[in-house]
C-alpha cells in the first residue's frame, strides 16, 4: 500500500481520504485552518462538509506541512482552486524530485490564465504533476457510491501509478495524456453549471437546462481544441461527464449559487449562503479571457460573466442567448454530403 498525503482538507480532499484509508493506503489530512484541524482530530468527522461520514482512525491529521509532505508516495493537491498557488509555494520546500503529486482542484487563474497543473509546476519546478477529473461529488465518494474519473499526465507511468493508487471496487479510474483537456473541461463546467442553476433559479424547465449543457460543451470543446486538447476529452468524463452532474444535482456548489442568483440574490448573497468556494466564479473571467485570446465563440460564459460582474439580470443574458445571430449547430458540416449529385 501507498503513503497517500492530502494538502487541503475540505469536502474533496476529506472524501478521497476516507476512500483511500478505507481501502489500507496510509493516509494523512493536512489543513492550514486551525479550526479545522481541531474540528478533524475532535470528532474524527467533517462536521461542515461532510456531517455523518468518520474518518477512519488510521487517517493522521496535521496542520505540519512539512510532516505531511516529506516521505509521501503521492501528494493530492486538494485545496480549492485559489489557494493552490499558494499552497505549492509553501509545500515546494518539503517536496523531492520523484515525488508524485496529483491536483484534484478545478479552476483557472484569472490574472495568469494559467490551469492549476502549470501553477504547481511554476512553484514546485521539476516534479512530476498530473490531475484527477470527473463527475465526482465528495458527498457521494465519501460514502462509497460507484463512481469513475479520469488521471491525465504527461507520462503515462505516472497515469498507472496513480490509477493504481485510487482504484478499487466503487471508484473506477481511467487514464488519458491530454491534461489540457480534462483541466478546461473542469474548470470551465463549473461557469456553465452557474448558468443552469440561474435557469433553474428563474423556474425554467428541462429544455433550458438541456440546452445549455449541449450549448456548453459546444463552448468548451471549442476553446479546448483551440488550446490543444482532444475531442475525445470532452465527450467523456471530465467533459460532458462532469458537465451533466455540476449541472444536475443539488450537491453541486456552483449549480446551486446560480439557482440562488437566478431568484435574485447578489453574487455575495448567494456564494455566502453557499458557504463553500464557489470556484465557477474565479473561473469565469479567466474562462471569457481565453476565449478572446484564442478568438473563440463562447456566448454562455460571455452571458454569465455579464450577469456576476455587470450587473445584467438573469432574465436578459438568457433573452441575449436566444436572440443571437442566426447560425448552424455545426458550421463544419458540409451540406453536399446528403445531396444526390
Amino acid at each position: 500500500m501507498s503513503k497517500v498525503s492530502f494538502l487541503g482538507a475540505g469536502s474533496w480532499g476529506t472524501a478521497l481520504a476516507v476512500m483511500l484509508a478505507r481501502h489500507s493506503h496510509d493516509v494523512t489530512l493536512w489543513s492550514a485552518v486551525e479550526s479545522e484541524v481541531k474540528m478533524l482530530k475532535e470528532n474524527r468527522e467533517h462536521k461542515d462538509r461532510l456531517p455523518g461520514v468518520k474518518l477512519p482512525e488510521t487517517v493522521i491529521i496535521t496542520d505540519n506541512l512539512e510532516s505531511a509532505c516529506q516521505g509521501a508516495d503521492l501528494i493530492v493537491f486538494s485545496v480549492a482552486s485559489p489557494y493552490v498557488r499558494v499552497t505549492a509555494k509553501k509545500a515546494s520546500a518539503y517536496i523531492s524530485k520523484g515525488q508524485h503529486i496529483v491536483n484534484v482542484a478545478k479552476g483557472i487563474e484569472e490574472d495568469s490564465l494559467k490551469t492549476l497543473k502549470e501553477i504547481i509546476c511554476e512553484e514546485i519546478p521539476d516534479i512530476d504533476v498530473s490531475v484527477l477529473s470527473g463527475p465526482s461529488h465528495a458527498e457521494e465518494v465519501s460514502v462509497g457510491m460507484p463512481t469513475t474519473v479520469v488521471v491525465g499526465s504527461e507520462n503515462e507511468d505516472s497515469a498507472a501509478f496513480i490509477q493504481e493508487i485510487f482504484m478499487n471496487d466503487v471508484f473506477r479510474v481511467y487514464i488519458s495524456p491530454d491534461i489540457t483537456g480534462i483541466e478546461l473541461g473542469g474548470s470551465i463546467k463549473n461557469v456553465i453549471a452557474l448558468a443552469a442553476g440561474v435557469s433553474d433559479g428563474l423556474g425554467f424547465g428541462d429544455n433550458t437546462k438541456a440546452a445549455l449543457i449541449t450549448r456548453g460543451i459546444a463552448e468548451i470543446a471549442r476553446l479546448g481544441i483551440a488550446m490543444g486538447g482532444r475531442i475525445e476529452t470532452f465527450a467523456g468524463l471530465s467533459g460532458i461527464g462532469d458537465l451533466i452532474v455540476t449541472c444536475t444535482s443539488n450537491h453541486s456548489r456552483n449549480h446551486n449559487a446560480g439557482y440562488l442568483i437566478g431568484k435574485g440574490k447578489s453574487v455575495q448573497e448567494a456564494m455566502k449562503e453557499v458557504n463553500q468556494v464557489v470556484e465557477g466564479v474565479y473561473s469565469a473571467k479567466a474562462a471569457y479571457k481565453l476565449a478572446k485570446k484564442y478568438n473563440v465563440s463562447m456566448p454562455i460564459v460571455e452571458q454569465i460573466n455579464k450577469v456576476l460582474f455587470e450587473g445584467i439580470s438573469a432574465t436578459e443574458a438568457i433573452k441575449n442567448l436566444l436572440t443571437r445571430e442566426k447560425c448552424n449547430e455545426y458550421p463544419g458540416m458540409d451540406w453536399t454530403v446528403n445531396s444526390n449529385k
